[in-house]
């Protein structure tokens, strides 16, 4: 038996032993990574292993986010991990399943966009897996789901804003023949707000709550009467979306309610799937068109 318990202690030993090489590796690196989402993806990951190491002891999550931010400084294409990785219950894993498709439909674009909300993207995401895997500190599950959310939220805005400038600049251009010049606003005047939903969902998460907030706090003296218009992409039928948008507008609308916006002075519509924000054919989910738009009313 103390045979026995030797030889467990040893290889428990070895493992801890190795698991924390690439920990005392990445903390005596002094290379800086050649471009800006490798140095993002290395500060991400960095403090995420250190809170694996120091903090909570946990030496295969460290090893883990070590061997990322390695990869990152050598300049290698970094990617979350897919769930299969994780041992996650079913019914936890379909959301993350969700979330890692939904990253991997803009992981190009935001490459070139928004390397900095990538790099949250992809690590917050390998978080919210990591600690959902544990599922023993809840705080810390929200908090890298939020962190996720919140790195997307900000990438559909950068794509939405692109989406909107290449057709503002595509319909200039077939005017050019008619005027003989061009007087343009910019595009994004026309919508100060945009709150994105979770496929085939109208419930506000916390940080839409906390987007609206910020948004009134910022333009509410100089809006008297609001417009909410709810948007959803192309999955389901159109009848299906177009009450699936009105639900969406109307969940904005109580929320401005509550922030002390009169109801007579908010309207709501319900577009459905009529005006897509990224184009795609029938039947395809795309994250930046399932949107509520808040406006001032003229």
């Amino acid at each position: 038996m103390q045979i026995f318990l030797k030889i467990s202690a040893y290889i428990c030993l070895l493992v801890v032993l190795s698991c924390s090489a690439s920990y005392k590796k990445l903390s005596n690196n002094k290379v800086t990574p050649k471009n800006e989402f490798s140095k993002y993806l290395l500060e991400e990951y960095k403090q995420k292993a250190d809170f694996e190491a120091i903090e909570m002891h946990d030496w295969n999550s460290a090893k883990l986010y070590s061997e990322k931010a390695l990869a990152a400084i050598e300049g290698e294409e970094i990617l979350p991990e897919k769930i299969t990785y994780w041992t996650i219950e079913t019914v936890k894993r379909f959301d993350l399943i969700k979330s890692y498709n939904n990253l991997m439909t803009v992981y190009s674009d935001a490459l070139k966009l928004d390397p900095y909300n990538l790099a949250k993207a992809i690590s917050s995401l390998d978080c919210w897996s990591e600690q959902q895997e544990e599922k023993w500190q809840i705080w810390d599950i929200n908090k890298c789901r939020d962190d996720y959310l919140n790195a997307m939220h900000a990438i559909y805005d950068v794509l939405d804003k692109k989406e909107k400038k290449l057709s503002k600049l595509e319909s200039n251009s077939k005017n050019l023949n008619n005027v003989t010049s061009i007087v343009t606003q910019d595009v994004d005047k026309n919508i100060l707000q945009i709150i994105y939903f979770d496929f085939d969902k109208s419930k506000l998460s916390g940080i839409n709550i906390i987007e609206i907030k910020n948004f009134i706090n910022k333009n509410g003296k100089k809006i008297k009467k609001y417009i909410v218009v709810g948007h959803t992409d192309t999955m389901g039928t159109k009848k299906y979306n177009i009450n699936l948008s009105l639900k969406r507008a109307d969940a904005v609308k109580k929320a401005l309610i509550n922030l002390g916006i009169k109801k007579e002075n908010i309207k709501i519509l319900g577009k459905g799937e009529k005006e897509l924000s990224v184009k795609t054919g029938d039947e395809i989910e795309h994250p930046a068109n399932r949107r509520a738009e808040i406006s001032p009313l003229n």
